[in-house]
């Protein structure tokens, strides 16, 4: 059941409400699974739990950590590195583009987008799109700050309890873990898509994804992302003027 705030609830209620919600979210037993994986890799490679739970706060992507992490510890060039990283985040910007206009107004300014933008990843994607229509638009802010610091605080967790168990758990195990959040972000859309041309997206993206990394293609993601966006918008439009007419 989620966890929304009263209408007339200040903002630190507010928040208060989306760190709840976090917590009883299916997601913050994704990320602790996933960065128990993190933490585990962190220290293997050597990097102390403070400069973890630093990269977990300013990164605050799974994927863009491990790359990170792997390639600081095969000594790769800064710009090598920074380019990698930047170029996993690019992958959040249609969420950041399809989640702001639920929380901006005409009175919102723009520093308060802020850090709605930095916490923006799947997990806190996926439940904002689900929840934030039900609630006023001068609450979404905050309730969404809220939601993500729950998230964080249980990423953290899971990277505390990785970092230090780290001797005692299989690379196997480790591996795993990393694998929870795409999983659990395929099952998070496949459940939110209401409209046919939203299904047909997603499969066409499991059919066309494997065919073209099998083939070796590259940028095989982006191509993915295109051809079945594209795809699905024409059978999209073709049935709006099959409806028309």
């Amino acid at each position: 059941m989620a966890v929304l705030p009263s209408p007339e609830a200040g903002t630190a209620a507010t928040i208060l409400a989306g760190v709840r919600q976090a917590w009883s979210s299916v997601f913050v037993y994704v990320l602790i699974g996933t960065y128990v994986g993190v933490g585990a890799l962190a220290h293997d490679f050597g990097f102390s739990f403070v400069w973890l739970a630093l990269s977990t706060l300013i990164v605050w992507a799974a994927p863009a950590q491990v790359i990170l992490i792997s390639l600081l510890a095969t000594g790769a060039a800064m710009i090598e590195i920074a380019v990698a990283v930047t170029l996993t985040a690019v992958r959040l910007l249609p969420m950041v583009v399809s989640l702001l206009p639920l929380m901006r107004t005409r009175e919102t300014p723009t520093w308060r987008l802020l850090l709605p933008t930095h916490f923006t990843a799947i997990s806190m994607w996926v439940e904002c799109l689900r929840l934030l229509p039900s609630i006023p638009p001068a609450q979404r802010i905050a309730y969404a700050n809220g939601m993500s610091f729950g998230l964080i605080a249980a990423a953290q967790i899971g990277g505390f309890v990785g970092f230090y168990l780290a001797a005692r758990l299989p690379a196997v195990l480790a591996a795993a873990l990393l694998f929870i959040t795409p999983m659990s972000f395929l099952i998070s859309v496949l459940r939110n898509s209401r409209e046919t041309f939203e299904k047909l997206a997603f499969v066409l993206g499991l059919v066309i994804g494997p065919a073209l990394a099998y083939s070796a293609v590259n940028l095989d993601l982006m191509w993915t992302g295109l051809i079945g966006g594209l795809l699905a918008y024409g059978f999209h439009r073709l049935q709006r003027a099959r409806q028309a007419s």
